[in-house]
């Protein structure tokens, strides 16, 4: 194929709408931008459909140099390679500064079910549910700290920021490749996967500032489910509705809430260091 050098050709043009929540619903499809995400997809095993690629920006760096030798050697099939000028892809990209690579993948390959199939099987008592999340930054932070703490899954409730943005997607670095997530989740649909999660002893925590239950006097060994409010409105009638508790981190100096990504990280982090502890008195007996 030849070199595509104009941003007003038609393909183009088309790729742009993936820049848009319109765009992705109509296509299903997706993008993912830069080397270090193009490297995670391949080292997975996970083929894009497409990568537009422009060699100049790529060897601008060791690890796009390693990464153009690895397309260029057949690490993707040679008819989904497109080779673009500095133009085209800065057009594609959604950064400032191009890296030189953007991956088009199918949102279907991203479904729940196919990333749970994909993952090793594992105890992770962890479930972690978002409550309309509005800022792409905070979401794709908190998909990367959750993959990190292995919790089971992430629950997007209907009016969170759309989970595929570029802006999520390059946050979340890499994370969409690994841990199950379901977008638009109605509350009766997350009650149903609550009650499957944790069996018949319900454990559903909410994240509320300042409320008397801290985090780290509670059991996060057992399964539970974990519930984090919008940024500037806090939970839901209906997520306060189905909580069983609260968890508050302890503020000082008149700091009355810390960002989303934050105390997310916080919280999942005393589950993972409950958890291991635990392992670790049941070795030693």
């Amino acid at each position: 194929m030849p070199v595509i050098s104009s941003p007003l050709n038609p393909r183009v043009a088309r790729l742009r709408e993936l820049h848009t929540p319109r765009g992705r619903k109509k296509h299903g499809l997706f993008m993912m931008e830069g080397p270090h995400l193009l490297k995670e997809l391949l080292d997975r095993s996970v083929s894009p459909l497409e990568v537009y690629y422009q060699p100049d920006l790529l060897a601008r760096t060791a690890e796009g140099r390693v990464l153009l030798e690895r397309l260029l050697t057949g690490s993707v099939a040679e008819r989904a390679l497109i080779q673009v000028s500095m133009r085209v892809i800065e057009a594609l990209g959604d950064v400032q500064t191009s890296q030189g690579v953007v991956a088009v993948l199918p949102l279907a390959a991203f479904s729940y079910e196919e990333v749970a199939a994909r993952r090793p099987p594992a105890s992770r008592p962890t479930l972690l549910i978002l409550d309309r999340l509005a800022d792409p930054g905070n979401l794709g932070t908190i998909l990367r700290t959750a993959l990190a703490a292995d919790v089971a899954a992430v629950l997007l409730t209907p009016g969170c920021v759309d989970a595929f943005s570029p802006k999520v997607v390059r946050a979340a670095a890499g994370a969409h490749l690994a841990l199950p997530l379901a977008e638009e989740q109605q509350w009766d649909e997350i009650a149903r996967r609550v009650r499957e999660h944790c069996g018949p002893q319900l454990r559903i925590f909410l994240a509320e500032a300042g409320a008397p239950q801290l985090y780290y006097e509670q059991d996060l060994c057992q399964p539970f489910a974990l519930i984090i409010g919008n940024e500037a409105h806090g939970p839901s009638a209906a997520a306060r509705s189905l909580a069983t508790g609260q968890l508050s981190i302890p503020l000082a100096n008149g700091v009355e809430s810390l960002n989303a990504a934050m105390a997310t990280g916080i919280l999942l982090y005393e589950a993972v260091r409950q958890q291991r502890q635990r392992r670790s008195s049941e070795a030693r007996k």
